[in-house]
């Protein structure tokens, strides 16, 4: 872990706002932008990025002794994922204290390498997960993915008030769904409301990573194993995936600034 430069919390209030596409899209845009980028799957209990990165079924991780786990590396990317090492049939029946143990495990003996960014895709809500991050890892800040609509927005108000009290900075918003633009007629609809993201990081003084479409071909993408940013970066969607890579890196960058960047360490026998 100490090879990691950043480690940035991707996360939710709730399910089903697109969270995970949103973190396999932003790791892809940063490994674009020329960044070495790992991408842990924190979700224990409903792994999706080895499906998402299109990795075969049956994929297992390397191991080094008893204690050191490779990362299957696949787009250029160093992922690990709970579904490199169970079955799309199998459920973890675990209580919270199993998968916390579980993040802990993979999260610092997986042998990263030297990473400017380690992108975390988190579980929804507010729970042990994201508790056991916050208490095992330095990080550098949450992304919050959101939707437009109320009720999506009551729990992203949740979740930044969560990161906050354990001192994580929130490094922006995503809005996801925003619009969607017909492909018939062009016609474009707000369908989950309009100007939430907006208005959730104006509330907490963060900014406005990316406002993403409603559409089809994202989710066709994603559920191909080719997410939009390899798939189609010159699309609406991959031109915002990118967008928001370039915004992430440059609030880092003057993070890093504004603290004197991370430490160089060094042990001698003096």
């Amino acid at each position: 872990m100490q090879s990691v430069q950043h480690i940035i919390a991707v996360a939710s209030g709730k399910g089903g706002v697109g969270k995970s596409t949103v973190a396999v899209n932003l790791a892809l845009a940063l490994k674009a932008c020329g960044a070495r980028v790992g991408l842990l799957d924190a979700d224990i209990y409903g792994p999706s990025q080895p499906l998402m990165l299109g990795v075969a079924p049956g994929t297992r991780p390397d191991t080094e002794g008893d204690q050191v786990i490779l990362p299957v590396e696949v787009h250029g990317l160093k992922t690990m994922s709970m579904g490199y090492l169970t079955t799309d049939r199998t459920p973890l029946v675990w209580r919270g204290p199993m998968a916390g143990g579980a993040l802990t495990q993979m999260l610092e003996q997986t042998r990263w390498g030297e990473l400017d960014y380690l992108l975390i895709d988190m579980p929804p809500g507010t729970g042990d997960i994201q508790l056991t991050l916050a208490q095992k890892a330095r990080v550098s800040g949450a992304v919050i993915v959101t939707t437009p609509q109320d009720i999506a927005l009551l729990d992203a108000r949740k979740g930044i008030e969560m990161f906050r009290k354990v001192d994580v900075p929130i490094l922006g918003i995503i809005e996801n769904m925003a619009l969607h633009e017909c492909t018939q007629c062009g016609h474009v609809e707000h369908v989950f409301g309009s100007g939430g993201g907006a208005d959730v990081a104006a509330e907490y003084g963060a900014e406005l990573l990316a406002s993403l479409p409603l559409a089809m071909a994202i989710r066709e993408q994603t559920d191909a194993g080719r997410p939009t940013v390899l798939s189609a970066p010159d699309s609406a969607a991959g031109e915002a995936f990118m967008q928001a890579a370039r915004r992430l890196q440059e609030r880092l960058a003057a993070d890093d600034a504004t603290q004197g960047g991370a430490p160089d360490i060094s042990v001698t026998d003096d």
